[in-house]
């Protein structure tokens, strides 16, 4: 299969990890991530990854019940690096060397990361899973992820999600909402749409980084959007 894409940055939400569990990792959730990862290697496509914590723990709430800000970020960047090795040992189960960098220096859990490190892992056909987040706090993983793509000098930044798009508003929540097939950073910014952080989407757009938003959690849909076919929502 002809791939449009050679080397692409995948964001992967930690609420989707959850399954249908409510907490933690569902095992057979993360295993068909990993076949679908290991499914575009295979065609040739570099892949580097980040992945949120929210199925662990997500800084921002625990701001909302007390914690200290600061340490709560912290402590979902934590979330992430556990997440990360979760997936980079259902890869290595399957046969895909994968390898896992940490934003904050975490040996030998992770390898600290540097773009030049994690574009010479991309080069070796490893997966590339880049945890951590950027390693400061008040920072999304979205924005760790656009950080990355723009870093590893990404085609396109992917971002995997429940929801099959960008809609006019929340499809869980409205059943009138629209899809959008194609939408500017300018609206997304101008219709307030939670595609992302706004500091994520201000990063995407003064870098030309386009963002291809689309359901993960349907096995095939990574092969079809790296494919080039139109799934999903394309932000330019």
């Amino acid at each position: 299969m002809r791939t449009k894409y050679s080397r692409v940055l995948l964001k992967l939400s930690g609420e989707s990890l959850m399954g249908h569990q409510g907490y933690g990792i569902d095992t057979e959730r993360l295993n068909e991530y990993a076949r679908q990862i290991a499914e575009i290697v295979a065609q040739g496509v570099q892949v580097a990854i980040v992945i949120g914590g929210g199925n662990i723990f997500r800084g921002l709430t625990g701001a909302s019940k007390g914690f200290d800000r600061v340490k709560g970020d912290q402590m979902g960047m934590l979330a992430t690096v556990i997440n990360s090795l979760a997936l980079s040992s259902a890869l290595e189960a399957i046969g895909q060397p994968a390898r896992v960098f940490t934003a904050i220096n975490m040996f030998p859990i992770g390898q600290h990361y540097s773009h030049r490190t994690a574009i010479e892992a991309l080069d070796r056909n490893e997966v590339a899973i880049l945890a951590g987040g950027t390693g400061c706090p008040f920072f999304t993983t979205d924005t760790g992820s656009a950080l990355r793509a723009i870093e590893v000098q990404a085609d396109v930044m992917l971002k995997g999600t429940r929801v099959d798009g960008v809609y006019t508003a929340d499809p869980e929540k409205d059943p009138t909402a629209t899809k959008f097939d194609e939408i500017t950073y300018d609206e997304v910014y101008n219709r307030n749409l939670k595609v992302m952080d706004l500091t994520a989407t201000a990063l995407c757009k003064q870098n030309g980084m386009p963002i291809i938003v689309f359901d993960m959690d349907t096995p095939g849909n990574l092969a079809k959007v790296i494919a080039g076919e139109k799934i999903g929502t394309l932000v330019y």
